[in-house]
């Protein structure tokens, strides 16, 4: 039996690599899905015309996931193939990136239709009186 037959893991086990990846990328996946609602739907529930939530939660879903995965990334023992879910990490890095820019997108969205319709942010600070 060979050195690198020893290092990968099975097919079949689930080791905690694998596990920070996938969660990672269900993760960044759920902000890609909450970011295109919030950009499809500008009157809906996570859109534009009620503030920043979706937008907000896709950005920070996104974040969380791409974190997540440079983290499984720097601590995987092997390279890609091995079992330790790196693979898994880079392609869950790159779905947190796209939440986080589609969230980007709806945020910028979303500000320019509270400016537009009056809804401007009320600041610390009050001037005038």
């Amino acid at each position: 039996m060979s050195v690198h037959h020893l290092l990968a893991a099975d097919v079949y086990d689930f080791s905690l690599g694998r596990l920070g990846s996938t969660t990672g990328a269900l993760l960044g996946l759920a902000g890609v899905v909450v970011a295109g609602l919030a950009l499809a739907r500008p009157a809906g529930r996570f859109g534009a015309a009620r503030g920043s939530l979706g937008a907000s939660t896709a950005i920070v879903a996104g974040l969380i996931s791409m974190a997540l995965n440079v983290l499984v990334a720097a601590t995987a023992d092997g390279g890609l193939g091995t079992g330790n879910g790196l693979g898994g990490a880079y392609v869950a890095m790159l779905v947190g990136l796209i939440g986080t820019a589609l969230g980007g997108l709806a945020l910028a969205r979303s500000r320019r239709t509270a400016q537009r319709n009056g809804y401007e942010r009320v600041s610390g600070s009050s001037s005038g009186s």
